[in-house]
């Protein structure tokens, strides 16, 4: 169950809140090197849906949010929840992430 006051949701260790809008957190024990390549890939995809969009490019936003939703579920952010699973499945997780990710780099365009 998720914590709340009278004001809406509250942040926990799980949890973040803006605008009283729940967001999951980072998975606390990935290494920051490991964090730092995944949330390059987010950024790079949230981009790519912005400049797709603009460009009416439906094939580019579709594969930028698969950029989006991978570096999320890698980072935990989405998929199983982090804490309900043991920490070799999480990091396990985050390492297939972005190995499919920066496979993403090295297949060309199509």
């Amino acid at each position: 169950m998720t914590p709340r006051s009278d004001d809406g949701p509250v942040e926990d260790d799980h949890w973040f809140v803006v605008n009283g809008r729940r967001w999951r957190r980072t998975d606390p024990i990935l290494p920051s090197e490991l964090v730092a390549s995944l949330q390059s890939h987010l950024g790079r995809g949230r981009s790519g849906v912005g400049v797709g969009k603009r460009a009416g490019d439906e094939d580019a936003v579709a594969a930028a949010r698969r950029r989006v939703g991978l570096a999320k579920h890698g980072l935990g952010e989405r998929g199983p929840k982090w804490w309900e699973e043991s920490e070799g499945d999480r990091l396990e997780r985050a390492e297939a992430a972005l190995r499919e990710l920066d496979a993403l780099d090295e297949s060309p365009p199509g």
